[in-house]
């Protein structure tokens, strides 16, 4: 891959996530509301299941597929060509999916070394809104689901601005916890060092906030949707963008364009693949 991290010594096809998704988050005297439209054990592309490394670089170019959607749409095709391609391009490879993507995963992320993180994930745009009044604030950004359940007691400072509460707007399914650009900022530790970050869900860079918050954590690009989209549409693109990335060695920025020009934008919600660098 191009762009290789350097360290010192993430129509009629459903929307990935179709259920539309709501999750208060708690700031002050505000309810956070995210309205999604996208939507673990820890196994080793090579070995048997077992935590995600956090081991000191040694060289090896490492990735990471968050599989949160799998606990809605599971593709096991999409996971086996994306391990496919990233091993073929001398990747060590994690996978971390359904309730395994916990807030505690999430908080030592960065942490983790990965060169690349592809997220596969529920996410939307978040809205804040007046706990009191029902008023919205103006405030709009992205927010990532983890496949944890909600728990009221749990993280309880962290409720206040960084995690929310998301629940399915059909009553299918129990609560989950989100994480916005907060949770990012204030909550991971560690550094990114330069990983890209390709965010599958929807709504990805309707709003910059999020996408912002993960690169001044330290990662060199992020790639996401400007709507809504289909889960066949960002997994069939995400193999596409692996390829040119990994297998081509396509710098970043043309990767993602060449690959957006190549699927075009999604056919149901015409959402469109972009970047935003650091």
């Amino acid at each position: 891959m191009a762009n290789s991290r350097k360290r010192k010594a993430p129509s009629s096809q459903p929307r990935a996530g179709s259920i539309r998704v709501r999750t208060p988050l708690l700031v002050g005297g505000l309810v956070l509301v995210a309205v999604v439209v996208f939507g673990a054990v820890v196994i080793a592309l090579s070995g048997s299941g077992g935590s995600g490394s956090s081991a000191a670089n040694d060289g090896q170019q490492r990735a990471v597929i968050i599989d949160q959607l799998e606990l809605t749409q599971p593709n096991p095709e999409f996971v086996s060509q994306a391990r496919d391609i990233l091993s073929r391009g001398g990747y060590e490879v994690d996978y971390v999916n359904g309730d395994a993507v916990t807030v505690d995963f999430y908080r030592t992320l960065p942490s983790r070394q990965y060169d690349l993180v592809l997220f596969r994930v529920h996410a939307g745009i978040t809205t804040e809104v007046d706990a009191e009044t029902g008023e919205k604030t103006g405030t709009e950004y992205v927010s990532l689901f983890t496949g944890e359940p909600y728990d009221e007691t749990k993280y309880p400072a962290e409720q206040m601005n960084r995690l929310g509460k998301a629940r399915y707007e059909n009553g299918e399914g129990d609560p989950l916890f989100g994480i916005g650009p907060e949770f990012v900022a204030k909550s991971m530790e560690g550094d990114f060092g330069d990983a890209v970050v390709v965010m599958m869900g929807c709504d990805g860079l309707r709003s910059q906030t999020t996408a912002e918050a993960f690169l001044a954590r330290g990662a060199s690009g992020f790639v996401s949707w400007t709507k809504p989209v289909s889960a066949k549409h960002t997994d069939d693109t995400t193999v596409a963008l692996l390829q040119r990335l990994v297998i081509d060695d396509i710098e970043l920025q043309q990767a993602v364009e060449a690959t957006a020009a190549e699927v075009g934008p999604d056919p149901s919600f015409d959402a469109e693949l972009r970047i935003l660098k650091g």
